[in-house]
């Protein structure tokens, strides 16, 4: 046994209580684990664990190894892993979760252009607008927008997005512009229902907010046909910035009462908290994080 491996039985034992599940984690047997563990108190010159027959303790030597040993082999892994990664570069499995319409257009091309840089990886994306359940899903990264319940898991923001008011330039030459937001009431609006409230858009200027009421021939649940709609002269749709950014750069869509936009939401990545993400997700976090600061403020007037 040398020091590494004695350390390891003694952060899993701790860690799942007993020597059988550090056995299962660290993939010898319970006997060998147990074993371990006495030559490991050994060179230690300490008992470390108090054993029963019902658990594992610790003894105060215990409790100071126990504060810093984690974070050692968690660094030891890690510039293993570093050296081993910098050989072959980056490998396994990357599991994603993201909404749909975000997701395909823009989490998907950016996945594309990591992995491009990445061939050894696998990205696994699973588009839901159900907030998927980490554990149960074995994701490693999920991408969510709007308002976070409080949890356990970790959230690094990536941005924030807006909602736009748009219309093509067809149906404003047809039906005229808007000049106030009193005026949306005269105005065919495309109602996306996946906002909750009593139908009215809520349109902010500056630090002043205000609900208008909005009524129109199409209610949808999607923002890319509410954005499809908009641009086939059907009204004014309320939809998230990165929906119609391309279609506003190349006038297939113009701004409707610029000044004014709808609710402002923070761009989240979330993970499980454990002491060391894995590097491939860890370096895909921060491609994220980079990625999304590139993009911020591309909208004029948000």
């Amino acid at each position: 046994m040398d020091l590494v491996d004695g350390m390891r039985v003694f952060v899993s034992a701790v860690e799942t209580g007993s020597f059988a599940g550090a056995a299962r984690r660290v993939g010898i047997t319970p006997k060998l684990a147990s074993k371990y563990m006495a030559e490991f108190e050994a060179r230690m010159g300490t008992q470390l664990l108090y054993r029963t027959t019902r658990r594992l303790g610790l003894t105060a030597a215990g409790e100071h190894l126990m504060a810093q040993a984690p974070n050692w082999l968690d660094q030891l892994d890690e510039m293993t892993a570093d050296m081993r990664d910098a050989q072959r570069g980056l490998s396994g499995t990357i599991r994603v979760s993201a909404a749909v319409t975000h997701g395909e257009l823009v989490v998907a091309p950016l996945l594309r252009r990591f992995r491009a840089d990445h061939p050894g990886l696998v990205i696994d994306l699973r588009l839901s607008d159900h907030f998927v359940d980490l554990v149960a899903e074995g994701v490693d990264l999920a991408l969510r927008i709007g308002h976070l319940e409080a949890s356990s898991l970790i959230a690094r923001k990536l941005g924030t997005m807006a909602l736009l008011m748009v219309a093509s330039p067809g149906y404003l030459n047809r039906h005229g512009h808007p000049e106030r937001p009193d005026d949306l009431a005269d105005h065919l609006c495309i109602c996306d229902t996946n906002m909750r409230g009593d139908g009215s858009w809520p349109l902010t200027e500056g630090r002043h907010e205000q609900r208008i009421r909005v009524t129109g021939g199409f209610q949808v649940n999607n923002a890319r046909i509410a954005r499809d709609l908009a641009v086939q002269d059907e009204g004014i749709a309320l939809c998230p910035d990165y929906v119609v950014r391309d279609d506003l750069a190349q006038g297939r869509l113009v701004r409707v009462l610029p000044r004014f936009h709808g609710p402002c939401r923070d761009m989240h990545a979330i993970y499980l908290p454990q002491r060391r993400l894995p590097r491939r997700t860890r370096i895909l976090l921060e491609f994220l994080v980079h990625s999304f600061g590139d993009t911020k403020g591309t909208v004029a007037g948000v």
